[in-house]
């Protein structure tokens, strides 16, 4: 009898844990095939954006709406701007591109610093710089994560930079500034000294007001203004975003907004080593900056000179986040690799896109190809033979700086042209 009622038990045991097994792998197996489908359609987009790059590059596209973007793939990538798509977009919109052909801009080499505000909590004070006087905090404004000089007449904040002095005979900044009814930007910059701001060092300032740009040195008896072109003087210019971009180069200062460079001053009188935005703050119309870089060197070196090394090393090639679309910006650089590659007709390059180590690895590859087939669609576009070019997107593979300072991620967010 026991015999009778042992028999069934083990039978209903292992059909049990059999199904259990059935049932394990099945679930492994919904689950091996779901992770598939998944990259195949995340490729499939991909593959089908890039290949409307390259129509679009060539002439063999489609029609398409030229106000819409080309939207690609989107993934699960926890960068540290805290987006989750990744969009694989050829370029910008050419009607947006288009204003900047003539842009001469070329940020410097080597960043010491940059800011997306990525990192920060809105309604605090981000953490990447330093209050010297008033408030500040930071928070999205039209679309934008921005710092905000909100109370202080002045209101003084600084970049985080380790070294006292900044920078060195060449260097650049830039910003995204929101232009509103209130006070403008002013960048102040220090002389030489170990500590650069005391108040015996030579000052002077670069006023980002809304009708013109003012530069003064008192010491070297110099107060310059520049006007905005008309289509963006004044009330023009009001309630939205414009891209601000410094340049000083052999005691030479350069200023631009957006596509147009509104002053040069010839002699400065001073050499700048470390600088500090201020400006009268207020809640109502804040002084708003996002998007914030300083980098050393002179990026206009590449310039007229017939092309010997290896490869260029760019930084100055910008992207909206976690997307291929090329910002306007980007162009200045861009028309120094135009230029550099009709200097030299023979010379083929591979367009490398390169990411920090943040996110995921395996989108960041697709992404940092993206970029790179959107950089070489674009340089087509510009009157380049595609034939002499071709992309490639490494990721973190080949940082050329560490991957845990800030800094060191801003320097491995780059393009490349690599001589073949």
């Amino acid at each position: 009898m026991k015999k009778i009622i042992l028999i069934p038990g083990l039978i209903m045991f292992f059909t049990i844990t059999s199904q259990g097994q059935v049932f394990k792998k099945l679930g492994e197996k919904i689950k091996t095939k779901t992770s598939q489908r998944a990259e195949q359609k995340t490729d499939k987009a991909i593959d089908d954006a890039l290949n409307k790059a390259e129509g679009a590059a060539t002439g063999t596209s489609k029609k398409t709406d030229p106000t819409k973007p080309v939207t690609g793939a989107k993934g699960t990538q926890q960068n540290t701007n805290n987006a989750v798509i990744i969009d694989v977009t050829a370029s910008a919109n050419p009607a947006v591109l288009k204003p900047y052909n003539n842009y001469d801009f070329i940020p410097g080499d080597t960043v010491v610093f940059e800011d997306h505000f990525a990192e920060d909590q809105e309604g605090e004070f981000p953490s990447h710089w330093n209050l010297g006087a008033g408030q500040a905090v930071m928070n999205m404004t039209a679309g934008q994560r921005a710092i905000l000089l909100t109370d202080g007449n002045y209101a003084h904040v600084s970049p985080l930079i380790k070294s006292p002095i900044w920078f060195g005979d060449a260097f650049t900044i830039e910003y995204d500034g929101f232009f509103n009814a209130g006070y403008g930007a002013r960048i102040y910059f220090y002389d030489n000294g170990k500590d650069a701001k005391k108040a015996e060092h030579d000052k002077g300032s670069v006023a980002i007001d809304h009708g013109e740009v003012k530069v003064k040195v008192e010491s070297a008896d110099i107060e310059l203004v520049g006007p905005y072109p008309a289509d963006i003087a004044d009330e023009k210019n009001l309630n939205k975003w414009h891209h601000v971009a410094i340049a000083y180069k052999k005691n030479q200062l350069k200023v631009y907004i957006d596509q147009y460079r509104v002053l040069v001053v010839p002699n400065l009188g001073i050499t700048p080593h470390a600088f500090d935005v201020e400006g009268i703050g207020d809640a109502t119309t804040p002084i708003v900056l996002a998007n914030f870089r300083v980098a050393r060197g002179a990026g206009m070196n590449m310039l007229g000179k017939k092309f010997t090394d290896t490869k260029i090393v760019t930084h100055g090639i910008n992207f909206d986040v976690n997307k291929a679309i090329i910002k306007p910006e980007s162009m200045g650089t861009l028309n120094g690799i135009v230029q550099i590659l009709k200097d030299n007709p023979e010379i083929k390059f591979e367009v490398g896109g390169h990411t920090d180590s943040d996110g995921d690895d395996v989108l960041n590859s697709k992404l940092s190809q993206a970029r790179a087939e959107a950089v070489r669609a674009q340089l087509i576009t510009m009157g380049i033979d595609g034939v002499r070019l071709t992309a490639k997107g490494y990721g973190k593979t080949k940082p050329i700086s560490d991957n845990t300072s800030f800094e060191g991620k801003a320097n491995n967010r780059r393009v490349e042209f690599v001589k073949k």
